[in-house]
């Protein structure tokens, strides 16, 4: 074999080996880095099972991704709300106790009465000038012309069968002509009990500045204390402050008061309101304030009319009471005869009884009207208010 041979195939040989060898070094770079392996997921680790003493929830919680508020700490202060005030609920005094307490005051007040006349009818033989003097008495205590002129007939009469008599005498007989003229006959109670299922309804009326709301909340305290369940009716829209001292007043024994809270509201909507809600509430009675109106003017009047009649639409209406000032007197007693006229008056309301000496007109008004005084009022106090008991007051004239 010549050089040339031996060339030839030695070169074949070497291009060969190098195109195994490019093969193999294309083979090993497309596993290194030609295409992109799927990289593995990692597999979720089981939790590792709760220490001994731990609960798993909590210790579960902890790792939640979600922002939790820390525990509380012993320096944690607890916010505490202020406490809640509840009003105390007055029990009013009993009727009875205060006719006692009044009966007292009443017979200082009117000692001036009892007094003048026992002087002038036991001071010996009585002429017509002591008679006189007894006469002018009885008319400046506002008995009244007729009762007066009665009072002193049956007494003269007496005096003169009996001949002289002693100051016993004659306090025993001026108590019987007086009792007699205040009439204890006369039915005094106040409607204050259910009526065929349904509350008793008072309407309370009169003119301006004899205390007729103060009146209204004395009267709730009465009944109140005699257990009754009373619901009040504030239909004085007129005076701003009418309601919220109703309101008041029934709040201090736990009444509820119906009310408007626009100034000016139609009073006649406002007591339907109260004896409706009343009636829902299954009260005893409801008592409706009305506003004070002066007897001359007819368009109040009038007013005072509708009211009643409103009323009237839902139910019967069971009292009218009438408030008088007592320090009125007989100018008191026109203003009676208009109302009774307008809203028929059932009863007497006789407030500031212990302001004056004028005890007469207890006789006067209920000869002028033909309905009883039912309840009267001594004094500014909450308990100053009483059922009208004829002896008692006699007694306390004469005392």
């Amino acid at each position: 074999m010549s050089a040339i041979d031996t060339f030839w195939e030695f070169l074949a040989v070497a291009i060969g080996l190098l195109v195994v060898l490019g093969g193999l070094a294309a083979t090993f770079l497309r596993g290194r880095g030609g295409a992109t392996k799927e990289l593995p997921r990692e597999q979720p680790t089981a939790p590792a099972p709760p220490r001994a003493g731990t609960d798993e929830r909590v210790e579960r919680d902890t790792r939640s991704p979600v922002d939790t508020l820390p525990a509380p700490t012993d320096d944690t202060v607890e916010e505490t709300l202020p406490p809640v005030t509840v009003p105390e609920v007055e029990r009013p005094e009993a009727p009875q106790t205060r006719l006692q307490r009044l009966r007292a005051r009443l017979a200082r007040s009117n000692s001036a009465l009892g007094q003048g006349l026992l002087a002038l009818l036991s001071r010996g033989d009585l002429d017509e000038q002591a008679w006189e003097d007894v006469e002018d008495t009885l008319l400046t205590a506002d008995l009244g012309v007729e009762a007066t002129t009665e009072l002193v007939d049956s007494l003269r009469t007496r005096v003169k069968v009996a001949g002289n008599a002693d100051e016993a005498a004659v306090r025993g007989w001026l108590r019987e002509e007086l009792v007699a003229l205040v009439d204890p006959s006369m039915d005094r109670t106040v409607a204050s009990s259910r009526v065929d299922g349904r509350p008793a309804v008072v309407l309370v009326v009169g003119v301006n500045g004899t205390g007729k709301t103060t009146t209204v909340g004395k009267l709730a305290r009465v009944l109140v204390a005699e257990d009754k369940d009373v619901v009040l009716g504030a239909a004085d829209t007129f005076r701003a402050a009418a309601a919220d001292q109703l309101q008041t007043w029934g709040e201090r024994v736990g009444v509820p008061t119906v009310r408007s809270d626009r100034e000016g509201a139609d009073p006649a909507a406002v007591a339907f309101d109260a004896v409706k809600g009343a009636a829902e509430m299954e009260a005893d009675v409801v008592i409706v304030d009305t506003a004070g109106r002066l007897h001359n003017k007819v368009g109040l009047m009038d007013e005072l009319g509708k009211v009643k009649r409103v009323i009237e639409k839902q139910s019967p209406i069971d009292e009218v009471l009438l408030v008088l000032d007592a320090t009125t007197g007989q100018n008191g007693l026109r203003q009676a005869e208009v109302f009774s006229e307008v809203v028929g008056i059932t009863g007497i309301v006789l407030t500031k009884l212990d302001g004056t000496a004028k005890g007469g007109i207890v006789v006067a008004v209920q000869r002028k009207l033909g309905v009883p005084v039912k309840l009267i009022g001594l004094g500014e106090g909450p308990d100053d208010l009483a059922p009208f008991d004829p002896e008692g007051f006699v007694d306390a004239i004469l005392d």
